[in-house]
């Protein structure tokens, strides 16, 4: 009652009541572009390519569902997140770009420019590749389709240039939500593709598996308090500012702290673990009729080590979340530079020197509770495997990593809402 109470007094509000609309007509102009398939699909092939193939399932999520019918906005805004990814890793690793990030909101605006150039290219050769890999096989998703062909030339290459401008409309899309309406866009549309897809899962384990759906049920309740307490985990580091006396005013002495999340990495490592360790099958098994029976032994091979119904595949699997969990949390915080801030305007940590002795300080905290958040990622990333083993459900209806997307979008949308609701005297969603 008190959530329902808090959503009315959302929608008292002007302005308020007229970001959540514009959030989903966005999402409606989204779901309506992601059920415009490309010409010349074979809806059957397709579906059956999905069924086996691992990592298609991962890019259909991050395309919001539409990949799964192969529409105009197919990639959805997967070129865009790993633009992002990349120019998050290469800023601490070139020296130009490190002097832009820390220009402030002018230095932010042009690594963003940069990133949608990046995403251009990103999205076209992944178009490309998506075309060449639908045309193959016995019974081709894209019939007549070939990019070095005269007879098919231009209406491949005009599949490639949609393909990228629906990645693009996606992004815009995304951007339009975050400044106009509330939550970060991009992770809105990635929620809004996930939580399209489970009424029509719910309703095929009422047909099929209602022993596992009730499963399911349990341990996603499970799981997504789970989350909520980790993603909501922090140590709140003491900050002192020292007192500073300008004429007869004295200014600074007030105490804060540095909040630091258990999971500041996100479901970032997820995403780099799950693409990684896909990727090797997914190429061997264009090989494993090859003609050569040396290749063929070694793709067949490949697929079977890097086969999901294989022990091995999930203990690399949660080695790997935990190692991409502590290198991308480390990476992000190097380029904070908290230490060299903290000291530029006058703060310290009770009891530790300035400079080198609070980095070393906060590295040293920050390794401590990373060891949490990456156990308990690497955790939600085997989920599935111990689903399958365990209950009658085969599969998730939302994968654990749909899960994360989903309560982290959840909870940072309603803290916009809290956040708009109190600035106007108004009692907030979150206690």
């Amino acid at each position: 009652m008190e959530t329902i109470r808090n959503v009315l007094n959302a929608f008292k509000l002007p302005d308020l009541r007229r970001k959540i609309l514009f959030t989903l007509a966005m999402l409606v102009a989204y779901r309506v572009a992601a059920h415009i398939p490309v010409p010349g699909v074979n809806a059957d092939a397709l579906r059956q390519l999905f069924d086996s193939n691992q990592l298609l399932g991962l890019l259909d999520m991050f395309s919001g569902g539409a990949m799964a019918s192969f529409s105009v906005v197919a990639l959805g805004v997967y070129p865009y997140i790993t633009a992002s990814i990349i120019m998050q890793l290469l800023v601490p690793l070139i020296p130009p770009l490190q002097r832009i990030a820390q220009e402030g909101e002018a230095g932010q605006a042009k690594i963003n420019l940069y990133t949608h150039i990046m995403t251009v290219p990103l999205a076209a050769l992944q178009a490309m590749a998506q075309i060449a890999m639908f045309s193959r096989g016995a019974v081709p998703v894209l019939e007549n389709f070939n990019l070095f062909s005269a007879d098919t030339f231009l209406t491949s290459w005009a599949t490639v240039l949609t393909l990228t401008a629906g990645t693009m409309f996606a992004v815009w899309l995304g951007e339009l939500i975050t400044e106009q309406g509330i939550g970060n866009g991009i992770s809105i549309i990635i929620f809004g593709g996930i939580v399209a897809q489970i009424p029509q899962r719910v309703a095929q384990d009422l047909q099929a598996n209602i022993p596992g759906l009730i499963a399911f049920i349990v341990i996603g309740v499970i799981t997504v308090a789970a989350i909520v307490f980790i993603y909501e985990g922090q140590r709140r580091i003491p900050v002192q500012y020292g007192k500073r006396v300008r004429g007869t005013k004295i200014y600074g002495g007030q105490s804060t702290h540095i909040p630091m999340k258990v999971n500041s990495a996100g479901m970032i490592p997820l995403i780099f673990a799950s693409s990684m360790l896909i990727l090797p099958g997914v190429i061997a098994s264009y090989f494993q009729y090859a003609e050569s029976p040396i290749v063929a032994n070694m793709a067949q091979g490949i697929v079977s080590i890097f086969n999901q119904e294989q022990i091995f595949y999930w203990i690399l699997y949660f080695m790997m979340v935990v190692g991409f969990t502590y290198f991308y949390t480390d990476v992000i915080f190097q380029q904070q530079n908290m230490a060299e801030n903290l000291q530029k305007h006058g703060g310290f940590i009770p009891g530790i020197r300035p400079g080198a002795r609070t980095a070393e300080y906060l590295n040293r905290v920050l390794r401590r509770i990373t060891l949490v958040g990456a156990l308990f990622l690497g955790s939600v990333a085997v989920l599935p495997f111990f689903v399958s083993t365990l209950t009658p459900m085969q599969t998730m209806i939302v994968t654990s990593t749909g899960l994360l997307i989903v309560v982290g979008v959840v909870i940072d949308t309603m803290k916009q809402l809290e956040a708009q609701l109190l600035m106007r005297h108004y009692e907030g969603f979150l206690k």
